[in-house]
């Protein structure tokens, strides 16, 4: 997929699970992209009441989406008649600064392999102020789907 702009549209997930707000660069050896916590998303509520924080697992996603998802996407050359289902394979992420809602988050992969179809990545996750938020290794895999 040449057009990195147009990657959003071929992305398995819908809101409230779409944790990518734009891809700003996509190239073979890695991807960037942003995404903003809402007021009113859902995993807030009750994490924790009074003084919502963005749980770690949600943070995974956001970087998983933007720096793993849309990069196999794009090495695998996926277009809008490709039906694809990401298989997440493995994490080793640290969290290091609390992520609060409306905060916007920064995501930058850059690709450690991609072969037989799996992709690992070094994955981090900044505020813009420049705050790094997490920072780790993620794997997984795209793979084509039969629906």
């Amino acid at each position: 997929m040449s057009d990195y702009k147009n990657i959003l549209s071929l992305l398995p997930y819908k809101r409230p699970f779409l944790f990518v707000d734009e891809i700003t660069s996509l190239s073979e050896e890695g991807a960037i992209g942003a995404y903003t916590i809402r007021k009113d998303e859902f995993f807030l509520e009750g994490h924790f009441p009074g003084n919502p924080v963005v749980p770690g697992v949600i943070l995974t996603e956001i970087m998983c989406q933007i720096g793993l998802v849309t990069l196999a996407m794009h090495l695998m050359n996926l277009n809008e008649d490709s039906k694809v289902l990401p298989a997440f394979t493995s994490a080793n992420v640290d969290f290091l600064s609390k992520v609060l809602p409306e905060d916007k988050l920064i995501v930058e992969s850059k690709k450690v392999y991609f072969r037989f179809g799996k992709l690992k990545c070094t994955v981090t996750c900044k505020k813009t102020d420049g705050t790094v938020v997490a920072k780790g290794e993620l794997a997984g895999m795209v793979v084509k789907s039969e629906a």
